[in-house]
């Protein structure tokens, strides 16, 4: 049995095709790597989703007063400034009740400076009567009790010698009557202190029910204030304004239309005040944290924005839908879940596009 030596093969046999095979994965292999590596770096600081929209404020109108519409200033989708005028009701009906409360308040301000004038005139009688009138009774009242002492005293030294007939029964009866005119004149005295203390204690009750009267008259004052600034209030609330620079839609409102309080009537939609609310998978959020930087790419034009995260949703989305999952029925099927994440746009690239609450947007998380 006889062994061949194995000739070696020459270039020449060699297929081309196979040569330029293997010349093209030396060269594509590393540049495929070089890619691979180089997109495992760019991403793996990055979360993404296309699930998020612009969100903004809704501003709802609406009326406060019952009244008639006299005019509507605005149309759909313009642009307004706060303080303008959006629709004007019927104030006529308000302005003659406002009237009628000034008039009730010029009435109670009257009442009061009669009862300021009533109380100031009990005051005086009051002074007066427990003052100098007073004071002169006391004074006539200290006399006559002088004049009756001292007629006392003389009758007690004339009844001796009355008895002893030293002097004529005469003469001591007419000591006798100075005593009992004295008496008299005393009781009399003493009575019309009595009786002017007594007008005096009228006085003060009066002093009192005055005041009480004051008070009430100044109490009917305060309310007729309180009617009239609610009225003035109403009355100003028949010029409806925007209360935020925005853009009108939703108008419900005509005129000539009968509206009631608290009826919608249009809708104020600020556009500088957006943001965006990006839906991020439960997965994706481990280290996403507030303050972190991100990228917004608006589907209408392609644009990209700059923005950072604002805030996490405390719950996720099916959670607080109207009608969360019930999971206690044994149909529980494990789903990756949803986490609302705030997004705010720098301030810089705000004006670059135009957004509008409700517009889809990728949003990108740059979590280094």
């Amino acid at each position: 049995m006889s062994t061949e030596e194995p000739r070696p093969i020459s270039s020449a046999e060699i297929d081309p095709g196979d040569s330029k095979a293997m010349k093209a994965l030396k060269i594509g292999l590393p540049i495929l790597l070089l890619v691979i590596g180089s997109m495992w770096f760019y991403y793996r600081d990055r979360v993404s989703t296309d699930d998020a929209q612009v969100d903004g404020h809704l501003v709802p109108v609406a009326s406060r007063v019952y009244g008639s519409v006299e005019q509507v200033l605005v149309e759909d989708n313009q642009a307004v400034k706060a303080g303008d005028l959006l629709v004007r009701i019927d104030p006529k009906d308000t302005e003659v009740k406002v009237a009628q409360a000034k008039a009730a308040l010029a009435q109670a301000q009257a009442q009061v400076q009669a009862a300021e004038a009533d109380l100031q005139r009990s005051k005086v009688s009051f002074d007066q009567a427990q003052g100098s009138d007073v004071d002169n009774a006391k004074a006539t009242l200290d006399s006559k009790k002088a004049t009756l002492d001292r007629a006392v005293a003389d009758l007690a030294r004339m009844k001796p010698l009355a008895e002893r007939q030293e002097i004529s029964a005469l003469a001591y009866d007419g000591f006798k009557a100075q005593a009992e005119v004295a008496e008299g004149e005393h009781r009399a005295a003493l009575k019309r202190l009595n009786s002017l203390q007594q007008e005096a204690g009228v006085r003060k009750v009066s002093v009192g029910a005055q005041g009480a009267r004051l008070s009430a008259a100044l109490a009917q004052v305060e309310q007729a204030k309180a009617n009239l600034e609610a009225l003035e209030l109403q009355l100003g609330y028949t010029r409806i304004t925007a209360s935020v620079d925005g853009v009108v839609t939703r108008k419900y409102v005509e005129t000539g239309q009968i509206i009631q309080p608290g009826q919608g009537l249009m809708t104020l939609v600020p556009l500088h005040q957006v943001w965006v609310t990006a839906n991020f998978k439960e997965t994706q959020l481990k280290r996403v944290v507030p303050g972190q930087e991100a990228e917004i790419k608006v589907d209408m034009n392609g644009a990209v924005l700059k923005a950072k995260v604002d805030s996490i949703a405390g719950s996720t989305g099916s959670r607080m839908s109207l009608l969360p999952p019930e999971n206690a029925v044994g149909n529980f099927v494990k789903v990756v879940q949803r986490i609302p994440v705030k997004l705010r746009i720098e301030d810089q690239d705000a004006g670059k596009v135009q957004l509008r609450p409700g517009m889809n947007v990728e949003a990108t998380i740059l979590v280094k």
